[in-house]
């Protein structure tokens, strides 16, 4: 009786090589749909899209310029103090106005008697309320003998040996401004078309996202068809959980792992003292790699299971090779990724604990009769 169960079992189950490639042609086919009309609806979001991905590399770049901006500074007072000369604020009040306000700075130097002049020019009565303390330079340049100018000053012409002189006489000032109005950390595009196919790709994105849960569901709909009939039930928790490893994945990438990576890879042109200056297609290749790369590889507790379903390997398996799963994690890891430590480590190290997770899914969910320790790998 027994045996008869089991071939009936089987026999409901049974599929030819033709009716298989039917299936995956018409889930694939579906899938392909389902994706075209999520793109569909990209298109409306493309905009917002572009500047979603762009949120994490302009975070990156202004972070870049505050850091460079306060080394420079304190490089510049420092020497300033040297010269037993004033600065205008101290070290930690530079890193609050950049840090806490995002205020990026530039220090730049002005003619002091350039500037007396316009402040004359355009209004007579701010030069006379500050006629009692004329700038220091003003003042130096009246006690050396120079007349005070009533219209413009101009710099006295000079060879390369007297421009040292003539700087000495410029006074720095700091030129504040935010940080998110800075040109520098902004993505650039370098032909007329590029913003257009970046907005496609983008529409893309998010059509890939919104058209995600159809697409998981033809997929474990062809998979439940080589399933037996008491284990199809699974399908309908494995599609549930697919989508939202895939979810998880991409999210870990867009929410934890570009800033370190983006620090890291931009701490090397600080090194070198080369400032960067990012193409936009470029970054959102980037940015399309690393969350799919993510998404797909949080697969691997289903694919395992899947693996173990059709004997491929076992649980005993899993676990004797548990080291050599791990050496090829990362080694995948650093395929998928741009192959920093940061990017490396955020990728192997979920994929290690959902390794283990795949192990546990086949224990708690085993085949029936047992097949899930029948085989032992050879030694």
């Amino acid at each position: 009786m027994a045996l008869k169960n089991d071939q009936d079992l089987f026999q409901d189950t049974t599929m030819t090589f033709g009716e298989h490639l039917e299936e995956l042609r018409g889930a694939l086919f579906r899938a392909l749909l389902g994706l075209i009309v999520g793109c569909m609806v990209g298109l409306y979001f493309g905009d917002q899209m572009v500047k979603l991905i762009l949120v994490p590399l302009e975070g990156a770049l202004e972070s870049y310029y505050a850091d460079g901006s306060i080394e420079k500074y304190e490089v510049w007072a420092q020497q300033r103090r040297e010269q037993n000369l004033p600065v205008p604020y101290e070290t930690e009040q530079i890193k609050k106005l950049v840090n806490d306000d995002r205020l990026l700075f530039e220090i730049v130097y002005v003619d002091p008697r350039q500037a007396w002049d316009e402040v004359q020019r355009i209004n007579p009565q701010w030069s006379d309320k500050l006629a009692a303390a004329p700038p220091p330079e003003a003042a130096a340049a009246t006690s050396a003998g120079s007349e005070q100018a009533t219209n413009t000053t101009v710099l006295p012409a000079g060879d390369a040996a007297e421009l040292p002189s003539i700087r000495a006489g410029l006074a720095p000032l700091l030129v504040f401004h935010p940080g998110a109005e800075d040109d520098r950390v902004h993505a650039k595009s370098f032909s007329v078309s590029e913003m257009f196919t970046i907005w496609l790709k983008a529409s893309l994105v998010v059509g890939t996202i919104v058209s995600s849960p159809w697409v998981f569901y033809q997929i474990w709909s062809f998979v439940a068809a080589g399933l037996y009939p008491h284990e199809k039930k699974y399908v309908h928790m494995f599609l549930p959980f697919s989508l939202g490893l895939f979810l998880l994945g991409a999210a870990t990438a867009y929410l934890f792992v570009f800033k370190p990576v983006l620090s890291f890879l931009l701490a090397f042109n600080s090194s070198l003292g080369v400032d960067p200056d990012p193409r936009i297609s470029e970054w959102l290749g980037f940015v399309l790699l690393l969350p799919l790369g993510f998404g797909v590889s949080f697969q691997l507790p289903l694919v395992m299971l899947f693996l173990e379903r059709i004997g491929v390997f076992n649980i005993r398996a899993y676990m004797e090779k548990w080291r050599v799963a791990v050496l090829v994690i990362f080694i995948i890891s650093a395929i998928l990724t741009p192959a920093d430590p940061y990017s490396i480590l955020f990728m192997a190290l979920p994929l290690t604990l959902l390794y283990f997770g795949g192990v546990l899914l086949c224990r708690f969910l085993p085949r029936s009769g047992g097949g899930g320790d029948a085989m032992v790998p050879s030694k």
